[in-house]
């Protein structure tokens, strides 16, 4: 077995410490000092301990905020917090119940620290009353499964830093719901806490990283260790390794070893009682009572062979925002193109790269073509045209992948290329996820820091694959396995079965199964009762359309990891299905199976709090640790700044309310086609809002008549009812009272479409109508309070009309 350091891309010389912002003291100038990472990879699964550590620079107790990322596929198991000689557990808690818990500690002069997390990959840590010049140590537990790249394959990915992230929407009113440099919006209602603020180039490292791997095969054939970003220190018998990151490194990429495997079996099942059993008390008292225990299963599908090609019809959606600057656009761009050079005759594609806007190649039109050899030149004439420039509006183009593919018998499949750096992920998912029903989505990641929780989220819910590239380097063996999965599936429709082990109803985890594709490992985990023997078989519908089957049988195992990362895959496929809608007990359901199996997720948290009073209590001293700019960015990309005053963010609301341009709910309602708009002047730095769309708020294209008009298609009531919820989304987002009858005279033509189609097939409109017919009657001199009531009883008919149930608290805003 070899270790092998790949070549560094985009690797500078070392930047003196001493530069911009480059202030300190004798003791420091930021609270995190010290982060240790030190994982132990048995086979499959890696058991990770985190140390934060925390010292207070100020002659004051002080409260420190570090927003921090993890594995997305990471469950975070305990934490424990360590000051003078104390050593306090922590307490998973209901996420409201620990912030009280948190509030009234620091109030009464307790130290205490709390852990959240804010998405799959963003967690905010707090520890507050710290006394001068002490130092505060938090130690947090993680299982991590390794994902699979291929059979062959296995990646051990850490995080290190949070990348600055798109955020939409009109900033909203009232309290902040964190500490981050971002505004909420109606887009991203927890913006403020997944931004934090970025250290100034320059500044001096303030933090010393370590990270450590002890690497043990058990028993898998591993051949190569390799090292990704980072030159790493190699040590070992050959049967066990230690790799050791290099002194000196800053929190500015991701950690990435790729462990190579000798081929090996194609299914197995690890069946791993719980440490204890319940006992069940038999009804009849004459029969002795049976233990009843329960356990976690985790199936391994390794599948080979190829596939039977059949005709698809694929859309490619590219971003070029500017987060995508620099060796990112190349390496997407590169992608694309080769992507595209897959494409047979009888496939049909279409290509849309964004920013603020959407782009086609030219001479293709607004639907999907054959992939005959001069429609894949022109698309690969635009995508070598394209350069980063920006901001990340995935909303419209996505939503517009899913219009052309819709209603196809062919095998459809969407691809997403990005770094993924926006904000609004729920926000996507609950509007994609309707849509995607029978569309199979891959997402490629390109990014040194990237956004893998929402790629994965996404991924999922498309029932496709994510991967993960972070050089171009990397990029050949990844376009390897791209190629595989957007090919024909080998299997489709697969179901699992079970013979002598009785599988708990709900469990199974991921809860959709989707296709296999050659080469590419499918991981099944769920929760049996009774004794661990019996066999899984998985089902499906081979390429040829005859029946296609993979058993394995069952082996008990010991594995500590696997509770807790079936448990948390599972807490991952329930709060997703909170995201998009589910029933009204699946917040208890989520908060139950969180305490249960003592796994953090998004509505619970942990919380240690030391009975021990340090100080007079009050407000302690509040700092927001700032986090490096991701390698690679471009310098005012990886530094967004907040908004000075509340003047400098007016034009924002006016613009953002309405700011997506390519909204197809919208287009569709105008009866157009989706239109470009001019590019902007210049690349505005990252994070920034988009310009002024061009047209209405509404996304109306200027010079309407001269826009030639798409074939009308028959909608049902269900498809007014979403373009309305589209429109209802964004009149909520209500601006300044300046603002209102104008975006009321914008919302009239699009209401005047939707009535008049409706009508058009004995739909019934009425509601409707009666409100059009009031908002023709404003006038210019029309009263505020009128214009104010009127925009009240806009919201309120396209509430009834869509059947709207009154809006669950998100994660992010449990009381505190």
């Amino acid at each position: 077995m070899t270790v092998r350091i790949l070549p560094l891309p985009e690797t500078d010389a070392p930047v003196d410490d001493r530069g911009l912002g480059a202030l300190s003291t004798d003791k420091g100038n930021l609270p995190l000092d010290q982060v240790d990472v030190h994982a132990s990879i048995t086979g499959l699964a890696a058991g990770i301990e985190v140390v934060q550590g925390f010292r207070n620079p100020f002659d004051v107790p002080l409260e420190a905020t570090y927003i921090f990322p993890l594995p997305d596929r990471a469950a975070v198991t305990a934490l424990r917090m360590e000051a003078a000689d104390r050593i306090i557990e922590g307490t998973l808690k209901e996420r409201g119940q620990a912030r009280q818990d948190y509030d009234q500690a620091i109030a009464a002069g307790q130290r205490a620290a709390i852990a959240e997390e804010d998405r799959p990959d963003v967690f905010t840590m707090r520890v507050g009353n710290i006394l001068p010049g002490e130092r505060v140590t938090i130690r947090l537990k993680l299982d991590q499964p390794l994902p699979h790249e291929s059979s062959s394959s296995a990646t051990f990915r850490f995080p290190l830093v949070v990348a600055p992230r798109y955020i939409p929407g009109a900033p909203l009113d009232g309290e902040r719901a964190g500490s981050g440099v971002a505004d909420d919006t109606g887009a991203v209602p927890d913006a403020s806490r997944i931004s934090p603020p970025v250290l100034l180039p320059g500044f001096p490292n303030p933090v010393r990283l370590s990270v450590t791997a002890d690497i043990d095969p058990a028993g898998l054939p591993l051949t190569q260790i390799r090292s990704a970003l980072h030159v790493v220190s190699e040590e070992g018998d050959g049967e066990r390794t230690t790799v050791r990151l290099q002194p000196g490194e800053r929190l500015d990429r991701d950690f990435i070893l790729r462990l190579d495997f000798a081929p090996h079996e194609t299914a197995a099942l690890s069946l791993v009682p719980d440490a204890t059993e319940k006992i069940s008390i038999a009804p009849d008292p004459d029969k002795p009572s049976k233990p009843e225990g329960e356990g976690t299963f985790s199936l391994t599908v390794l599948p080979s062979g190829d596939a039977r090609p059949s005709p698809r019809d694929v859309v490619l959606v590219l971003d070029r925002s500017g987060s995508m600057h620099g060796w990112k656009m190349v390496a997407a761009r590169r992608a694309a193109a080769r992507i595209v050079d897959t494409f047979r005759g009888e496939d049909r594609f279409a290509v849309l790269s964004f920013d603020n806007v959407i782009e086609r190649p030219r001479d293709l039109g607004t639907g999907l073509v054959d992939g005959t050899d001069r429609n894949r030149f022109r698309a690969v004439e635009h995508l070598a045209a394209l350069d980063a420039r920006g901001g990340t509006e995935m909303l419209a183009p996505l939503d517009e992948g899913c219009r052309l593919l819709a209603g196809s018998p062919r095998d459809r499949v969407l691809v997403l290329i990005t770094d993924g750096q926006v904000g609004n992920e729920d926000q996507l998912l609950a509007h994609l996820e309707p849509r995607l029903r029978g569309v199979r989505v891959h997402t490629v990641g390109i990014d040194q820091a990237v956004n893998a929780g929402f790629l994965n989220r996404l991924a999922s819910i498309g029932r496709g694959r994510c991967e993960l590239v972070e050089s171009e380097d990397r990029l050949d063996e990844a376009m390897e396995h791209i190629h595989h999965r957007i090919a024909a599936p080998l299997a489709t429709g697969l179901t699992l079965h079970s013979e002598g082990l009785e599988i708990i109803e709900g469990t199974v985890a991921p809860a959709r199964l989707g296709a296999l594709f050659p080469g590419v490992p499918l991981v099944i985990a769920g929760r049996f009762r009774g004794a661990p023997s019996g066999t899984l078989s998985v089902r499906g519908t081979a390429s040829d359309g005859t029946p296609w089957e993979q058993r394995a049988t069952g082996s008990v195992s010991t594995a500590p990891a696997a509770t807790s990362i079936w448990a948390r895959a599972h807490l991952r496929d329930l709060e997703d299905r909170y995201t998009v809608g589910g029933p009204a007990d699946l917040e208890q359901r989520i908060v139950k199976t969180s305490l249960r199996f003592g796994v953090l997720c998004r509505f619970t948290a942990f919380v240690a709090v030391d009975s021990r009073v340090v100080t007079e209590g009050g407000t302690p001293h509040q700092v927001v640790q700032p986090v490096e700019s991701p390698r690679g960015w471009a310098g005012p990309a990886a530094v967004p700044a907040a908004p000075a005053a509340a003047p400098a963010a007016a034009p924002r609301i006016a613009h953002a309310a309405f700011a997506v341009t390519e909204d197809a709910a919208f287009t569709d309602a105008l009866d157009l086609p989706p239109v470009a708009g001019p590019p902007p002047q210049s690349a505005a730095p990252y994070g920034s809002p988009p310009p002024s769309p061009p047209g209405s708020p509404f996304g109306r294209p200027a010079g309407r008549g001269a826009a030639p008009r798409r074939a009308r298609r028959t909608s049902t009531l269900t498809d007014f009812q979403q373009e309305l919820t589209d429109v209802l989304d964004r009149l909520r987002q209500t601006p300044d009272d300046r603002r209102a009858k104008h975006l009321l005279d914008e919302f009239l033509p699009i209401l005047e479409s939707i009535v008049q189609r409706m009508e058009a097939q004995s739909l019934d409109a009425t509601p409707l109508a009666a409100l059009r017919d009031d908002l023709r009657r404003l006038q210019p001199t029309t009263d505020q309070p009128t214009v104010n009531d009127l925009w009240t009883r806009a919201i309120q008919v396209l509430a009834d009309f869509t059947g709207e149930f009154p809006p669950r608290r998100p994660f992010w805003k449990r009381p505190r």
